[in-house]
């Protein structure tokens, strides 16, 4: 499986700065997705987040956009606009379309040149890279920077990146697909929900590979970590068809892998969300659906740590 681009009509771009360590990722949905979407953390950085309302006027959207470099990074979500205003993709109004494009970003302003944020040109690159190929995942894109672990501060903290995984529905349900990516940027570690034990997180030492368990930490009054300089962003997208309201509850449903695979989460330290897509016409009901959005966001969050190498003098697994 590819990882989000296995549903028809989903494009995927990275831009990375590897002198900076920050980057983005776009998203494409150039025929419209329905969307939804599900936020959990406190610390949130998003752009035309009303669009993912079921309240809002507008039925879809026409790309996601996630990058680093923390508020200025928003720039990016402007570059993926103005690249498929220039397809002549977006709403139609009187006098042009108008892409409907989200964004949001994760703080990644500790590695690397704090000075370095994706610009409105790194997201047009983006939009421009983007294919219906494999997903590249570990350190790219919005995971260029990305880190996992920092309860006890960014010395004691592990590489991170973008991740992807596609779980088929199955039975009288087959052809239906529910794909994921992930950008995991937590201050919390991330566990394999198999057997409990903790991959990447939070070090004992800057020098050390042992586990410190933040979870423990945060319990036991540890404050160093504990900044508002962290989030994990996810997107599922399935072929399935759904109302707006569906996608914000497949949304939700793919929060649930994330608390699944990191510990702790959601705190008022990490700006937490996800984007539900629809775009297809097969049908699923929501629950089974929301069965396999919490697994394929799992998936994702273990492969984006597994496949993160070591960078910016901090430890990777790939």
């Amino acid at each position: 499986m590819k990882g989000l681009t296995d549903i028809p009509g989903v494009l995927v771009g990275h831009v990375s700065d590897y002198d900076g360590l920050t980057g983005c990722t776009a998203i494409l949905c150039q025929e419209g997705a329905v969307g939804g979407v599900d936020v959990r953390g406190a610390a949130t950085g998003t752009e035309e987040l009303g669009l993912l309302d079921p309240a809002h006027v507008t039925e879809r959207i026409h790309a996601v956009v996630f990058a680093g470099g923390s508020a200025f990074g928003l720039e990016a979500a402007s570059g993926v606009r103005r690249w498929l205003e220039h397809k002549g993709v977006g709403f139609p109004t009187p006098y042009g379309r108008v892409p409907l494009v989200f964004g949001a970003i994760l703080y990644d302003l500790g590695i690397g040149k704090a000075s370095a944020r994706p610009t409105r040109e790194s997201g047009e690159a983006a939009a421009g890279a983007a294919t219906s190929g494999p997903v590249a995942m570990g350190a790219v894109g919005a995971g260029t920077g990305a880190t996992v672990g920092k309860v006890l501060g960014m010395p004691n903290a592990m590489k991170s990146g973008i991740g992807s995984a596609t779980v088929p529905l199955e039975g009288k349900y087959a052809g239906v697909l529910v794909s994921a990516l992930v950008a995991v940027n937590a201050v919390g570690d991330v566990i394999d929900p198999s057997n409990g034990r903790i991959v990447a997180g939070t070090r004992l030492a800057p020098n050390s590979r042992d586990f410190a368990d933040g979870a423990r930490l945060v319990r036991g009054g540890e404050p160093a970590g504990l900044k508002r300089s962290n989030t994990t962003l996810a997107v599922v997208a399935t072929n399935a068809a759904l109302s707006k309201v569906e996608a914000s509850k497949l949304a939700a449903f793919g929060s649930l892998g994330m608390a699944r695979t990191i510990s702790p989460v959601n705190t008022t330290s990490d700006g937490d969300l996800t984007v539900g897509l629809s775009i297809g016409s097969k049908s699923a009901p929501i629950d089974a659906l929301g069965v396999a959005a919490a697994e394929a966001v799992a998936k994702s969050i273990l492969a984006a740590v597994r496949a993160a190498k070591t960078m910016g003098g901090l430890p990777g697994l790939g």
